[in-house]
């Protein structure tokens, strides 16, 4: 007979919480996943390519609350079970792919705050990246019984050939200095420098005697670097995974949203042709960022030329061979294996301490069937909420009995914010005047017949 696995507190508070706030679980993802077996392999291929010294790249498309922020959550514990390097990071309007005003440098300082290892899963493990290959480097120089920094020098000569490799190398060879003289200084200068912390030149000059720093002209290839560094340093390659994509769709200057589809399309071109080494993408998105002609992704015709699905998987046949991968919604049966594995992880995998037996959950998705639709097991953020919110009240009120309480669970349908009307844009794509704003008072006359014109 196989026991239940019994689920740390530490995990099982962190779990909860984070359901019970909507968002996801940074750890312990694998204790409330189901379905999407098929999507699991494809990028489980993906992730072998990568540490085999390929590349990747998936468009993660999916219904706003259908579980896309999730499976790039299992993805990334996924990739450092295959021993890569992790880092993610959502979009924002300070965040983006490409940028002018510091917006992309601030992106990559993001991704090294997140950068993950397996034996640091929650991030901040750039430093240690380092002292691995600084390690790996000592051991193989007592081997062959040279300098170190022979053998340094000689592995960075690698890096040399890429855009921004020389300055790269010079400043692993100073936190190298830095280690070997025992100046700490010298190594959290080298740290911050890989960081994107430094936001000028003369002052990464003056701590590093390098030139260059991360700036938003070179953070993609600073990132083509790091993948290079991390199989140098042992690790298998590195996997970066972008979140909130639909924040490039929102940008109201045409001229801002073509730049970064101009770089998702450089990226395209590198990972699909090989010449990116050991580096991985998922890009996550909705539909609307993925599909529409005029702002999203296919409003770039060499994007929607290179995304088109394939038009031989039709009805019930599917292809997640392409860079496009969309997630097929829960079923009915998934969720309920779902809501099973959340009142396990409740009870700490403790099965005599379940707080609601399996008629309980059928009713409950039947409550949630009648409010708000088949819309509960599609996008099932907002149920699953519900759940836990109900699990919390039976927990702290032993009397109540639970059918008394389903009436009272209030559920609604999940609304995406991201299909709002976006403010219209002139030719040259800056915002119109807001005809209230122009207003002495704030507030349109009564009888202003066009306040509702638009060009």
């Amino acid at each position: 007979m196989i026991l239940p696995e019994r689920i740390r507190p530490k995990h099982r508070d962190a779990i909860i919480q984070s359901l019970r706030a909507g968002v996801v679980p940074r750890t312990g993802q694998q204790h409330i996943q189901v379905g999407r077996a098929a999507e699991v392999s494809a990028i489980v291929r993906d992730l072998e390519r990568v540490a085999d010294g390929g590349s990747t790249i998936r468009f993660v498309i999916g219904e706003y609350g259908s579980g896309k922020t999730f499976f790039l959550h299992l993805v990334r514990s996924i990739a450092l079970e295959k021993h890569l390097v992790a880092a993610h990071a959502d979009l924002t309007p300070e965040r983006r792919i490409h940028a002018t005003g510091g917006q992309a440098r601030a992106l990559y300082a993001e991704l090294m705050r997140n950068l993950a290892t397996r034996a640091r899963p929650d991030g901040g493990a750039l430093q240690s990246v380092v002292e691995r290959f600084v390690t790996s480097a000592l051991t193989e120089a007592k081997t062959r019984t040279v300098s170190a920094e022979v053998v340094i020098r000689e592995r960075l000569d690698a890096l040399s050939e890429l855009v921004g490799g020389y300055d790269f190398a010079e400043v692993i060879a100073a936190y190298w200095r830095g280690h070997d003289h025992g100046d700490e200084v010298l190594k959290a200068a080298a740290v911050r420098w890989l960081r994107g912390e430094y936001s000028t030149k003369t002052e990464a000059r003056h701590a590093l005697g390098v030139r260059t720093i991360v700036d938003d002209s070179n953070a993609y290839d600073q990132l083509k670097l790091l993948a290079r560094f991390t199989r140098l340093a042992g690790f298998s390659g590195l996997l970066v995974c972008l979140d909130e994509l639909v924040n490039l769709y929102k940008l109201a200057n045409t001229q801002a949203r073509n730049a970064n589809y101009e770089q998702i399309l450089r990226i395209l071109n590198d990972t699909l042709q090989g010449t990116a080494v050991g580096l991985g993408f998922m890009l996550g998105g909705t539909p609307d960022f993925l599909l529409d002609t005029r702002r999203g992704l296919y409003s770039y015709q060499a994007l929607q030329s290179r995304l088109a699905e394939n038009t031989f998987a039709t009805g019930t046949l599917v292809d997640h061979s392409g860079p496009v991968l969309r997630l097929a919604n829960l079923s009915p049966e998934d969720l309920f294996v779902l809501l099973k594995n959340i009142r396990h992880v409740y009870a700490a995998g403790d099965t005599a301490a379940y707080l609601l037996p399996d008629e309980g959950i059928h009713a409950f998705r039947e409550h949630c069937a009648k409010r708000i639709g088949e819309a509960y097991f599609r996008t099932p953020r907002n149920t699953i909420k519900a759940f836990v919110n109900l699990l919390a009240v039976l927990e702290q009120n032993p009397g109540v009995s639970w059918p008394a309480l389903l009436g009272s669970v209030d559920v609604k349908v999940e609304s995406n914010p991201d299909l709002a009307p976006l403010p219209e844009e002139s030719v040259e794509g800056t915002h119109l005047p807001d005809p209230q704003l122009s207003a002495p008072d704030g507030k349109l006359g009564q009888d202003d017949d066009l306040t509702t014109f638009k060009l």
